[in-house]
């Protein structure tokens, strides 16, 4: 009896073909409704309108270049400079330097500018004994050190006890608030002219802070 050959193909058909084929058509349809931005990231939704806009300026605020990103250094450090000037002309506490901020410091200022203060006069009492002491007559560069000595001392004897009626006060104000360094803060303020301090007085002389 003679038996007829197979067919090449049907020998060396390739199995794993017909395994895929059945995985394939078992395989679920993803039918899902929910439409993409063609210009949205593979894979991910769609974004809302706010992300969008809030995605591109942040792009758009971003510096692309060092010269750009210090050129915008220097515009915010002349804003923050410009609000502190204003600041220690208004004495807003929002925008003042550190050394200045905080009801502590706010009411050391205000106990200096309330009263007078010797030291205040230093700066024009120096110029007078200066021009005392330039003078070739000898009671007067005698005179001249004698006021010396005398402004010198007055200084120290009213800063003491400014001092201690300043720390007095703090400890009664603000028992539970941080008070270092504001006693010599408010004798480094005493030394300047009433004018020319900074931040600006906002109390008058005899006025109780």
């Amino acid at each position: 009896m003679r038996v007829k050959p197979l067919p090449l193909g049907f020998v060396f058909r390739s199995r794993a073909k017909e395994e895929k084929a059945p995985a394939a058509d078992k395989a679920p349809v993803n039918f899902s409704k929910q439409t993409r931005d063609p210009q949205a990231p593979k894979g991910r939704p769609t974004p809302k309108r706010s992300e969008a806009q809030s995605q591109r300026r942040s792009v758009a605020n971003t510096p692309t270049s060092r010269k750009e990103a210090a050129k915008r250094q220097r515009e915010e450090r002349r804003t923050q400079m410009e609000r502190q000037r204003q600041a220690l002309a208004s004495g807003d506490e929002r925008y003042l330097p550190a050394r200045d901020k905080g009801p502590v410091r706010r009411f050391a200022r205000d106990f200096i500018d309330s009263r007078f203060n010797i030291a205040e006069f230093f700066l024009p009492m120096a110029v007078v004994i200066l021009v005392l002491s330039m003078v070739r007559v000898g009671y007067l560069q005698n005179l001249a050190l004698l006021l010396w000595l005398v402004v010198i001392v007055l200084i120290v004897l009213d800063s003491i006890v400014t001092g201690f009626r300043l720390k007095k006060r703090l400890a009664e104000r603000f028992p539970a608030e941080n008070k270092r360094g504001a006693v010599a803060y408010a004798l480094m303020r005493s030394l300047q002219m009433r004018r020319l301090r900074l931040p600006k007085p906002q109390v008058k002389r005899g006025e109780r802070p």
